[in-house]
Formats: C-alpha cells, sequence, structure tokens
C-alpha cells in the first residue's frame, strides 16, 4: 500500500472533498485526483462516493479511514518519542557500578537527575568490576563506574575522578588520641579488612605492602557497612574510601586517623563500550556524576 496515497486519501476523507483536500496537503487539484484514483485501482475498491457537492466515504474509506487515522497517529507518537528522546524528556539509562560508588555517590546523583528528568527510568546494578565489564560488553548495562579495572580492549576507560583511602578508627580508640601514626604505630594496630577479592583491599594491601607493612587483618567483614559499625565500636582501625565515610566523619562516630607517610589514591573510571553512541538521556547523566565527585 502507497503510503502517499493513503495520507492522500486521509486528507480527502477529512476534509469531504478533493478540493479541502488539496488545501491541506498544498498540493493541486488534479494531482489529488489522479493519485487519489491510482489509490483506488491499485485497491480495486471505491473509497468515495462523488456527490453534486462533495464526496461521501464509501463501506471500504470508512473501514480504511478507521486504518489510516490510527497509523498516522502512530506514525506521530513516533516522531514526538524521537523529539523527547533528543531533549531528554524520557528514555533510560541501565548503570553498573562498583561498591562504592554505587552506595555512596550513585544515589544522591539519581535523585538529583530523577529531579530533573522524571520521565527517564533510571536502573543501577552494584556488581564487582568484572561483573560491570561483562554487563557492558554483553548490552544489559549503558555505563559503568568502577573503582578499579580488569581492561578489555573492547571497552573506553576514562577517569572522571581520584578517590583516597583514609584510616578510620573511633573517636575513643587510642589510635585516634595518638594521631598522627608513624607507619610502625600503623602495623601494630588490629586491622579490619573486606573480603579477599575486594578492590578497596587489594589497593590497601599495595600501598601498604609499598611501605613494608604485611596486612594480618584481624577481622575481614563482607560490606562496607560492617566494617564502619565494627570500627565505630572500637575493634580496630580500618582503611576505607573517603567517600564511604563521610557520614560519619560528619557525625563523629569515626575518625581519620593521619599517618605519616601513607596516602593512599586511586582513580575512579568511567566505562563504557568503545563504538557506541550514548541517548541524550545517558549524555546528560554523566555531568551530573562529575558535579557530585567535584563537589564532595
Amino acid at each position: 500500500m502507497n503510503l502517499n496515497h493513503l495520507a492522500i486519501f486521509q486528507a480527502v476523507a477529512n476534509r469531504n472533498s478533493v478540493s479541502g483536500g488539496a488545501e491541506l496537503l498544498h498540493i493541486s487539484q488534479s494531482a489529488v485526483s489522479r493519485q487519489l484514483a491510482e489509490f483506488e485501482r491499485a485497491l480495486g475498491v471505491h473509497l468515495f462516493q462523488r456527490l453534486p457537492r462533495g464526496m461521501r466515504l464509501t463501506e471500504a474509506g470508512r473501514v480504511l479511514l478507521g486504518y489510516a487515522n490510527r497509523l498516522f497517529a502512530i506514525e506521530a507518537e513516533a516522531e514526538q518519542a524521537l523529539r523527547d528522546l533528543h531533549q531528554v524528556a524520557r528514555g533510560r539509562i541501565a548503570i553498573g557500578a562498583s561498591r562504592t560508588i554505587g552506595a555512596y555517590v550513585l544515589p544522591q546523583v539519581l535523585a538529583a537527575y530523577r529531579q530533573d528528568y522524571p520521565a527517564v527510568e533510571l536502573s543501577l546494578q552494584v556488581e564487582n568490576t568484572q561483573a560491570i565489564e561483562d554487563q557492558l560488553i554483553a548490552g544489559e548495562i549503558d555505563i559503568g563506574f568502577a573503582e578499579g579495572i580488569v581492561r578489555s580492549d573492547l571497552l573506553d576507560y576514562r577517569v572522571f575522578a581520584q578517590d583516597e583511602l583514609v584510616v578510620i578508627a573511633s573517636p575513643r580508640h587510642p589510635a585516634a588520641r595518638r594521631a598522627p601514626l608513624s607507619l610502625a604505630d600503623l602495623a601494630e594496630l588490629p586491622l579490619l579488612l573486606h573480603e579477599t577479592g575486594s578492590g578497596t583491599r587489594a589497593v590497601t594491601e599495595r600501598a601498604l605492602g609499598a611501605k613494608g607493612i604485611t596486612v594480618r587483618p584481624a577481622m575481614t567483614l563482607a560490606s562496607t557497612e560492617a566494617i564502619k559499625h565494627t570500627v565505630a565500636t572500637g575493634a580496630g582501625i580500618a582503611i576505607l574510601s573517603a567517600l564511604a565515610v563521610r557520614t560519619e566523619l560528619k557525625a563523629r562516630t569515626l575518625r581519620v586517623v593521619p599517618v605519616r607517610g601513607l596516602r593512599i589514591e586511586r582513580p575512579l573510571y568511567r566505562v563504557q563500550l568503545k563504538k557506541t553512541w550514548p541517548s541524550p538521556a545517558l549524555e546528560a547523566f554523566v555531568p551530573y556524576v562529575e558535579r557530585a565527585m567535584a563537589q564532595g
């Protein structure tokens, strides 16, 4: 079926005359009459009864007009949807993030973005870095944020911020009262760590190993929250992302313990699949993350 002919038919039907349809479409009456006749011949039916004054739909014409109206309504809806996407009025973003970023950076980012773009659907999965990279390659998520990289040639890695790992203790812990500590002091303190395989633990072990300190965890805990709560009881110290302890530092339930000669930093990466074009919704999302990190 010729959609141009269908559009001419719809215009004539809506105006009940060839002249009215021609005026609506800004083409000549002769062109409308000719193409309408071609359409009827192609379909093998009469769509209009020609009357002395105007035109009236036949039964076949009434049936076809219902389909034409629906078809062109869907076309208009599709065009509006594409305009909405371009203007970030709608869309969907699937995000993957490693533990620290997913728990302590992105929640406030998602809230701010949602307030500005309420029609965009957001989803967040908190996984380890390997899982994030696998999901990007599989097309299951649109963007990843990670504290470390496994490295794939299929992915583009960009540093969007620097994270500092800090030594924390309960304000009542002797280490907090003796600060700043020496490296020798740090080596003697009971250290609480994440489980083996954690990115934060790996960075901690490398940094302390470079200073000649062998890491012997006094306690291994499965989550950052568990570590923070345990440290707050005075059971030991920990080395965590400064991002993860902002609330506790403000509430003074934890304290940063400076250690002379020790500064642990790590880059935070934005990871995306190479040779893909981000949606307008995703392009609008990235600056929210960068602003959140800049504001601290």
